[in-house]
């Protein structure tokens, strides 16, 4: 079976391997739609997590489809820092909150003091 699929023999895998490489465009774009559009920063970070995702789905369709291991690497690789990526970005949207929180506070406060 190994060697159909390196061989290119198995109609079934082309045809799959097809369809997932369109399947995966329209999300790319689906996602590069978001990213521009997306009402919230939330919305946007969430959408580039995806999109990390879809990079490594399509590392590894790469892998699938040439026969070749180091794209298995390269996916695994692109996995770990993508994790990275989306706990830094959410740090700065959890640190972006709690200003906007801290800042609410304190002109409620000053609001409060000049009424009295």
């Amino acid at each position: 079976m190994l060697q159909a699929i390196l061989d290119g023999s198995s109609p079934i895998l082309t045809l799959a391997i097809a369809l997932a490489s369109w399947l995966l465009l329209l999300a790319l774009g689906l996602c590069f739609y978001r990213i521009a559009r997306g009402p919230t920063l939330a919305d946007r970070v969430v959408a580039l997590d995806v999109l990390n995702i879809l990079a490594v789905a399509y590392c590894a369709l790469l892998a699938i489809s040439s026969g070749r291991d180091v794209y298995l690497d390269a996916a695994i690789a692109l996995a770990l820092v993508a994790f990275l990526v989306t706990v830094a970005f959410g740090r700065f949207v959890e640190r972006l909150a709690e200003d906007d929180v801290l800042a609410k506070t304190e002109s409620e406060g000053v609001d409060d003091s000049s009424h009295s």
